[in-house]
């Protein structure tokens, strides 16, 4: 059977890093003091220092970005939201395609898939991707929308099948995600925490039967129990409204011991050399470090990612895997994990090197 491979990945971030006017102006939206104080907590222990946004942040304390997108009162409804999604997103792409040098291997590239779930708008990145580079119009191009954080294991399921059918094809994925642009004037804290931990960002990677990169060995899907409510995203009037319950960590750390046997595959934990599970938050990252019983280290490529970068949805795990490529070339099993809407946790196994 074909061995399947992630032979690169490129990623990009907008210019302006929003964190810490994030932080210092969220408590002015909560009218509790009380919600001021646990926010402020929680920010401390939230293990981020970066976050990237299209919107540049203004210098004014009561006010979020420059341009006044987010003005107190009138924050836009979500045809705004939509019409910005689509001045903004292809060029992010097109700066992650650029980095993976697109333009030289634009006509080997049989298959493009794009996944989102903070805008949508078409004709869409698909065709101006196909328009701008030059590619054959008879690329197949596929969108897997509104999946959330764990979709970038959907495109790569999908991106093997297609290699395996044909094991020529070449297969772009693009993870582009625009997760500030849903910012709500909100005095729920639990929503305030949650606008806490989500960027911008894109990521784009090649995958074929060329064996260099990662190589994809197999795939797992599990639904927590009564879990359904725990991550929510829904289309509103202003904008897409997300729930990120505090719920989740406890939910994945309940479940994950009776699950983890078969994303192994009947292996051990301790076997594995390599994990990078989507860092949808601190508190996620440490629930399955505890219930799988693994040491700090074994968690640093996605800490690193979650201080650098935060949550930028589908394009996280993404994130981490490009550090494990570029940060070692010790050969050994890898395990992935992405978490999303459901509770669904999508998993990978990976390899690094030859064995």
């Amino acid at each position: 059977m074909t061995n399947i491979y992630i032979n690169q990945i490129a990623t990009a971030v907008p210019d302006h890093d929003v964190h810490q006017k994030f932080v210092g102006y969220a408590p002015s939206l909560l009218s509790d003091e009380r919600k001021k104080k646990l926010f402020l907590r929680m920010t401390e222990k939230s293990q981020i220092e970066h976050r990237y946004s299209f919107f540049e942040p203004d210098i004014q304390p009561d006010r979020v970005d420059k341009e006044g997108f987010f003005k107190r009162g009138t924050f836009p409804d979500t045809k705004a939201r939509m019409a910005f999604y689509e001045a903004h997103a292809f060029r992010l792409a097109q700066a992650a395609l650029d980095k993976m040098n697109f333009a030289a291997i634009k006509d080997e590239v049989t298959h493009l898939i794009v996944t989102t779930c903070t805008g949508f708008y078409a004709p869409g990145i698909d065709l101006q991707i196909i328009q701008h580079y030059g590619l054959k119009e008879s690329v197949e191009r596929t969108i897997i929308g509104f999946m959330g954080c764990y979709a970038a294991f959907n495109a790569l399921k999908l991106a093997r099948h297609i290699v395996r059918s044909t094991p020529a094809a070449k297969v772009v994925i693009l993870n582009i995600e625009l997760c500030t642009l849903h910012l709500k004037e909100s005095d729920n804290l639990e929503e305030i925490l949650s606008f806490l931990i989500f960027a911008d960002g894109c990521a784009a990677s090649l995958i074929s039967a060329e064996p260099a990169g990662l190589e994809i060995e197999s795939f797992h899907s599990a639904i927590l129990p009564a879990s359904s409510n725990q991550i929510t995203w829904h289309i509103g009037q202003g904008g897409f409204d997300m729930r990120l319950s505090g719920e989740v960590p406890r939910s994945v750390g309940a479940q994950l011991p009776h699950i983890l046997p078969a994303i192994l595959n009947g292996g051990k934990p301790d076997d594995v050399l390599y994990w990078a599970i989507h860092p949808g938050g601190r508190s996620i990252l440490d629930a399955v470090q505890e219930h799988a019983g693994l040491p700090a280290p074994k968690f640093v490529y996605s800490r690193d990612i979650l201080r650098r970068f935060g949550n930028m949805s589908s394009a996280t795990i993404m994130f981490v895997f490009k550090e494990i490529m570029e940060r070692t070339d010790i050969a050994g099993s890898g395990c992935a994990m992405g978490f999303g809407p459901g509770v669904t946790v999508e998993s990978m196994m990976f390899k690094v090197g030859n064995r």
